[in-house]
């Protein structure tokens, strides 16, 4: 799902990725009223993004196919979040509404299989805890091909418990919440006012007002000069330098903020888009003006799970194995996923 080596899923890592919950996320017990967005807005105010013409996409020698042919796209003006939504933040609307996110939720053996091939075998039980996938860095030197290597599903992991059932989020409310679903990030979203950026929306906020640059802060390398981003530092997986301060994720507002006065557009955690993910979305003609992404998803690595486009890399990017916060990179998961290095952030119309 993150690197450029991978082609493939393993059945067992497929079980833990796209596993689909037991039933809908719990709905919001209310409305989301202007109480509630303003509590929600309280440490993360929203920026006036301009509307404009840009160029989406690449052709450098670092763009994936998925990110051909580059095409000019034209946006209304539209506000977005300063930063990714923080521990602080979920917590105010988990304490109204009483939401129960997915990693919370037991997984459905029935659904689960409904989402592998014909014939794969039953998952075992364990796999069918509530839990979620944390980043378990080995010792030493892995295949960069195989990422059962570094990741593993931990019962009880959640947005409250992001490195298991023994780790809470006390002292970390100004990190961004993460184990996050795109069915949670939705619900925040409805919630508090907003909703999640369309792919083409993500980029160009990205992009901080620069054009035909890799990265929010231009072209100089991520790895030249003071550090720019909160990304993985030496050699991935097993060793990480902490050369731009962080092992991990990093509170909000780290770094410098780009050409919009956005953080984190590039590491710290991916965010979630609105969009379905197809590898093929930028080879269809008509979609210039405020797209909306594909009516549904495709994934030629894995055709019998859609997914939805996550942008921007987190902390365990690197040239090495992801150079996923180039502001161009696309990646996918699936909408039932939680990670330890994938939240979001919202968007509102102008």
């Amino acid at each position: 799902m993150f690197s450029k080596h991978i082609t493939g899923w393993t059945l067992g890592m497929s079980l833990l990725l796209y596993a689909c919950r037991d039933g809908q996320p719990q709905q919001a017990a209310k409305d989301g009223t202007a109480d509630h967005i303003t509590a929600a807005d309280t440490l993360n105010h929203m920026v006036l993004i301009p509307g404009g013409i840009f160029t989406m996409g690449a052709d450098d020698p670092e763009a994936r196919n998925d990110e051909q042919p580059r095409h000019v796209v034209t946006l209304d003006s539209f506000w977005m979040d300063e930063h990714e939504v923080t521990n602080a933040e979920f917590a105010t609307f988990v304490k109204t509404t009483g939401y129960i996110t997915t990693a919370e939720k037991p997984i459905s053996k029935e659904e689960l299989m409904q989402q592998l091939p014909p014939g794969s075998p039953e998952p075992d039980s364990s796999m069918l805890l509530p839990g979620s996938l944390v980043f378990t860095p080995p010792s030493h030197p892995v295949p960069l091909d195989d990422v059962s290597q570094w990741w593993s599903f931990v019962t009880g992991a959640s947005w409250q418990h992001p490195g298991g059932p023994n780790t809470n989020i006390a002292g970390k409310e100004k990190l961004p919440v993460v184990h996050i679903s795109w069915d949670d990030a939705q619900a925040y979203a409805k919630w508090a006012g907003k909703r999640l950026p369309t792919e083409a929306e993500w980029e160009y906020a990205a992009r901080g007002g620069l054009k035909e640059q890799p990265y929010p802060w231009g072209a100089e390398a991520l790895t030249a000069g003071k550090p720019k981003a909160n990304t993985w530092n030496g050699h991935f997986p097993y060793l990480n330098t902490q050369t731009d301060g962080y092992a991990g994720v990093a509170p909000v507002k780290s770094f410098v903020p780009n050409g919009y006065g956005l953080y984190d557009m590039s590491g710290n955690v991916w965010e979630w888009c609105a969009d379905w993910y197809d590898s093929r979305y930028y080879q269809q003609p008509g979609n210039n003006n405020n797209p909306q992404g594909p009516a549904s998803g495709y994934d030629p690595d894995d055709p019998l799970t859609a997914k939805h486009t996550i942008r921007g890399g987190s902390f365990m990017c690197t040239d090495e194995y992801c150079s996923g916060y180039r502001v161009t990179a696309r990646m996918k998961t699936s909408p039932e996923s939680g990670l330890e290095n994938l939240g979001f952030r919202c968007v509102r119309n102008n």
